[in-house]
Parts: C-alpha cells; sequence; structure tokens
C-alpha cells in the first residue's frame, strides 16, 4: 500500500538515509500507524512508538521480531520479561554511569592519539580516522580482546548489519555465515577462558550467576553477540551524524567551541534530530490495536524511532536542532529493552566532542563530495572533513 506522498519503499532510498525527515513527515500525515515496506506496520508518532516500547506483554522483542542470522536469541534484547529482569541485574552494573565514567580519563587519551594522527594534516576521513576506530577500541578493550582482531569483528559485523546483495535470501546468507563466525569465535574464547581466567568480561560472566545459577554458555554467547552488533556499529554511525551535522551547520559548531558546558545537552537534542539508529522491531503476541489500528497477534511491527523524535505533536519546533533544551527521546530506545550500554555511549560521544572542537574548532565537509548513508542504520560511506 502506498498514497501519493508517502511510499514505504522510500525508508530505503539512499536520499533517505541523508536526510529521513522528509520521508517521516511523509509517514506521519498518513497517519500513526502506516504500512511497512514488508508488510505488517510501521509505528511513526511519538505516541505510537511509546506504547510498542512500553509494553514488552504486547509487542515482544524476540527473535522473531529481531532475527539477524544468529542461532542464539541476544540477550537481553531478545528476553520479555519476566526473564528479561534477571539479566538485567547483571549486566547494568557494568555499564551503572559510576562505573562508566571512570574510563573518562582513558577514553580522552584515545581520542587525542586518534586526533594527534590527522590534526597536521589539515584534512582526513573522519570515518576512518576516529568514528570506527574510537569505539572499537573502547569495545575490545572492554571485553580484554586484541586490537589484532578489530579488522575481523568489523567485517563480521559489516555482512551482519549492513549485508549486501540483490534479494533478501542473499543478504540472510551474508547474515547467518557472519553469525556463525561470531558464535565460533566466542565459544572459542570461552572454552580458552573457562581454563585460563582473566580480569575481562568474558571471565566474569563465566563466574556470574543468575537467579542462583552460572549462565549457559548459549547464554553468554547471546550477550557476547550483541555486544559486538552495539560495540562496533552505532557510536560509529552517530558520530558520523552529529559530524555530519555539526561540518554543515557552523553556528551549532560554534556554540560548542564557545561553551563546551552545552556539550551534554547537545549529545541529546543531535541523538533526537539525527537518530542514528531508525527504528527497531517487534511482533505482536496479541491481538491489539495502536491509535485506532488494528494489528493481529503475529504481526511484524516497526517503530520508527526517527519519525518518533521528530514528531511535531511532542517537540516544539522539532524540525530545529536546538541546544538550549535536553529532550526526551527514544535514540536508545525506551521501556525494559533501552540501550544496556547507553551510558557508555554517551561518554564515548561527550568525549569525542568535546577534545576535538577543543583542537579542531573549525571544520567543513571536503568540496565536491556525494555523501552516502546507509538507511536504518544511517552509517556513512565516507565523511572526508577539511579543517584549519
Amino acid at each position: 500500500m502506498a498514497t501519493p506522498d508517502y511510499d514505504p519503499m522510500r525508508m530505503f532510498d539512499p536520499a533517505t538515509g541523508l536526510d529521513p525527515h522528509p520521508f517521516y513527515a511523509s509517514a506521519r500525515a498518513l497517519g500513526p500507524v502506516v504500512p511497512g515496506p514488508f508488510g505488517g506496520h510501521q509505528l511513526v508518532t511519538w505516541e505510537a512508538a511509546e506504547k510498542a516500547l512500553r509494553h514488552p506483554e504486547i509487542f515482544s522483542s524476540s527473535m522473531e521480531a529481531v532475527d539477524l542470522g544468529q542461532s542464539v536469541p541476544l540477550i537481553p534484547l531478545q528476553v520479555d520479561p519476566p526473564d528479561h529482569v534477571k539479566y538485567r541485574r547483571l549486566l547494568d552494573p557494568i555499564f551503572a554511569p559510576k562505573k562508566v565514567n571512570l574510563l573518562e580519563e582513558e577514553l580522552t587519551t584515545m581520542v587525542n592519539e586518534l586526533i594527534d594522527e590527522v590534526i597536521d594534516k589539515g584534512e582526513c576521513d573522519f570515518t576512518t580516522a576516529l568514528s570506527v576506530p574510537f569505539p572499537s577500541q573502547v569495545f575490545l578493550r572492554l571485553l580484554g580482546l586484541p586490537l589484532s582482531e578489530l579488522n575481523m569483528f568489523l567485517e563480521m559485523k559489516t555482512k551482519i548489519l549492513h549485508p549486501v546483495g540483490t534479494d533478501l535470501d542473499e543478504m540472510r546468507a551474508y547474515q547467518v555465515e557472519a553469525s556463525r563466525a561470531v558464535e565460533s569465535y566466542f565459544a572459542e574464547q570461552l572454552a580458552f577462558r573457562k581454563q585460563h581466567p582473566a580480569d575481562d568480561i568474558v571471565s566474569l560472566f563465566l563466574a556470574a550467576e543468575v537467579d542462583g545459577a552460572k549462565m549457559s554458555d548459549t547464554e553468554i554467547l547471546g550477550i557476547l553477540y550483541l555486544f559486538i552488533i552495539a560495540g562496533l556499529d552505532t557510536v560509529t554511525d552517530t558520530l558520523e551524524c552529529f559530524f555530519a551535522f555539526l561540518a554543515q551547520h557552523p553556528e551549532h559548531r560554534q556554540q560548542l567551541v564557545e561553551d563546551p558546558s552545552l556539550i551534554p545537552a547537545a549529545v541529546e537534542e543531535l541523538l533526537r534530530f539525527e537518530t542514528p539508529v531508525t527504528g527497531v522491531s517487534r511482533v505482536a503476541k496479541v491481538d491489539t490495536e495502536v491509535m485506532g489500528c488494528p494489528i493481529a497477534k503475529g504481526s511484524s511491527v516497526g517503530v520508527n524511532i526517527g519519525s518518533a523524535n521528530t514528531d511535531p505533536l511532542a517537540f516544539s519546533h522539532a524540525d530545529e536542532v536546538d541546544f538550549s533544551r535536553i529532550p526526551k527521546h527514544f535514540a536508545f530506545g525506551g521501556g525494559v529493552h533501552r540501550c544496556l550500554g547507553s551510558h557508555l555511549a554517551r561518554l564515548e560521544l561527550r568525549t569525542v566532542l568535546r577534545e576535538w572542537h577543543r583542537r579542531i574548532p573549525n571544520y567543513r565537509i571536503k568540496p565536491g563530495t556525494e555523501l552516502k548513508v546507509s538507511v536504518m542504520l544511517r552509517q556513512f560511506e565516507a565523511l572526508p572533513l577539511l579543517f584549519d
């Protein structure tokens, strides 16, 4: 189903990846619940998205809803309440703000070492210079894995989240192949750590108890798989969206240069406006309705958080970036399945914005560049910057 203004397949148009706001507006004009590109429903207003995200008893985040080709459920993302709670009790303290903030000095050093490599050149591809290596280094450090493994992880992650192919079957085959490689790698790591415990997260999970019992290898694999997907992609995408915006809006960039205290608010506002992870998937567990639209049990439901985050019924001047507000948003999801690593992601984003603008206040996109951005997960193919 399509209307003259809303076509669900525009979701995959490269122009939508570069600027999704016209697509969001056309969807919201049709209603709070619109057809999805492959059937099912898309929830495109704040109120509709909130209902799905806040009610896991109706809208499940199980493997049926989110299938990346893996053979194990991604924990805690694909475990609904009540079992979900027992995993969050274990994992939330690892990413609690007080614990995450202890990393700030180390993260600051990492960022500055990467800036050191490009600052005298007057230009760089921000993607290869910083947005990919920085969060990747943080991820490998947390898991106690060597940096030499980075390229392997990036290749596997790309095949899973950005599969290539001419049809869904071919894309699915790429995902399955990469997922098996991820599972095989971590199965070997688990076997090694059982014999050689260390001060790392893998060893921590092997020793941890959930509801009084040790976790199975399958449970730990599900946690580690989710870590690699989230740790190697979402912060990268977010940094690229932030810096592409700031490179093209010098008035906003100058605000951060002149007043670094605005950076925490800027992170939240740019997360709202750019929403690098544009949507999440759910499946209806029962017959239900959202704002008058019936949704049958078993239907696929896409929660378009990018559209919800720019809904003019939820935000004043929603189509403008305003660092004076600290907005609510769904960029990290919502409800029980809110992003486990959101505090770490925020620290990474604040650190990069602070250190980059302290050292490189004036930058712009290289003239003649045709920016190419993937959809759904808004990752730039390249982001060449010139700077003084």
